[in-house]
């Protein structure tokens, strides 16, 4: 059977006069007047790229596209995460704590147990509303943290969080380290593997009844890098997202739990990255809430004369940005108080925008 998907694109500043003209993409602040239908062949392979006014689309939908169309639109329900209900009518911001001593861009400074609890502090006082806590790199690479030390050096910090009252996701792909987190009241599975990596990891989740982000990655860390290879990025990011979400729904995770993340650097090049971004949209079409992270990213460097990691700050909040302008709910960042910053200028554009002219 050929399908069609459906990017949003033809974004506008608001919808007034144009009734019936605009849709507004998953309940948040964007509104989007056309969408690129995507036809794939019966091998999934993209035959042909068109554009459709959204005021005529729904003559041309089959059931799937109905069905596309119902999830790029509806609103996403907000999280619950402990005593924090996390809307997502506009981006929020996930704050990085990496206790680990060789993360690309930050490997060391949270290694302390002190330091990472006030810098989670200091995060939230900026304006974070999620702390996303790993006791492993995964930068490409990287090498495997046997499961006893990845909780060693997060369990202290996520319990210590926990209980300052603040939304705690643990970023891990170990099954083991999800159940000491979640046992010490983490909110959200944060999984890089998209609960591939351990058998029991769908089982854990499924059972504490979390959140959880699946993330795609072509390859693992030591290997993802070289020569990633895709037919069509777009394209295949997406199907393989919608059979990563069918597999954890039949395991028992519901979908509405369900978080998904485009992954990128995780076995792209930079035009890998790049198409992604620009095509991000595309992935609302699946119906869950997009996890946005490429703060302080090798392609960064790859675009500003091999700037180091640290040097990737207007670099980061420039992708912050690009990812809120394609409906992004949640951006995680390294450089907290910046990103707000920045997110809150976005917010007072697209609020001025959304203010109904005066007659």
């Amino acid at each position: 059977m050929t399908r069609t998907l459906l990017r949003p694109t033809g974004f506008v500043d608001n919808p007034f006069g144009h009734d019936g003209k605009v849709a507004r993409l998953a309940g948040g602040l964007l509104f989007f007047a056309s969408v690129e239908a995507i036809r794939l062949d019966d091998t999934n392979r993209v035959a042909v790229r068109e554009l459709w006014p959204v005021e005529i689309i729904e003559d041309r939908f089959d059931e799937d596209m109905a069905q596309q169309w119902q999830r790029l639109t509806a609103p996403r329900p907000s999280l619950k995460l402990g005593d924090n209900t996390i809307t997502l009518d506009q981006p929020r911001v996930m704050g990085i704590i990496n206790a680990t001593p060789d993360s690309f861009s930050d490997g060391g400074s949270f290694e302390d147990f002190d330091a990472a609890c006030f810098a989670g502090a200091d995060m939230v006082g900026a304006g974070a509303s999620i702390l996303d806590i790993g006791g492993e790199s995964t930068r490409p690479g990287a090498q495997t943290v046997w499961e006893g030390d990845e909780i060693e050096r997060v369990s202290s910090i996520v319990e210590r969080l926990v209980k300052g009252g603040n939304a705690v996701s643990i970023d891990t792909r170990k099954a083991a380290v999800m159940e000491a987190a979640l046992g010490l009241g983490a909110h959200l599975v944060n999984d890089v593997s998209a609960l591939g990596w351990d058998e029991r990891s769908m089982e854990v989740v499924a059972n504490a009844g979390v959140p959880v982000v699946l993330m795609h990655a072509q390859g693992d860390p030591q290997t993802m890098q070289e020569n990633p290879h895709y037919d069509d990025v777009l394209v295949d990011i997406w199907l393989w997202l919608e059979d990563r979400i069918a597999k954890v729904e039949e395991a028992g995770i519901d979908r509405a739990n369900v978080i998904i993340d485009p992954g990128i650097g995780f076995g792209k090049t930079l035009a890998h990255n790049l198409q992604l971004i620009n095509g991000l949209a595309l992935f609302h079409s699946l119906g869950c809430p997009i996890l946005f992270g490429a703060s302080r990213k090798r392609m960064i460097g790859a675009l500003s004369n091999e700037a180091p990691a640290d040097q990737r700050l207007a670099g980061s909040l420039a992708l912050a940005i690009a990812a809120a302008n394609q409906g992004a709910q949640i951006i995680r960042v390294h450089d907290v108080p910046e990103t707000v910053q920045a997110l809150r200028v976005w917010r007072g554009l697209r609020d001025q925008a959304l203010t109904p002219p005066r007659a």
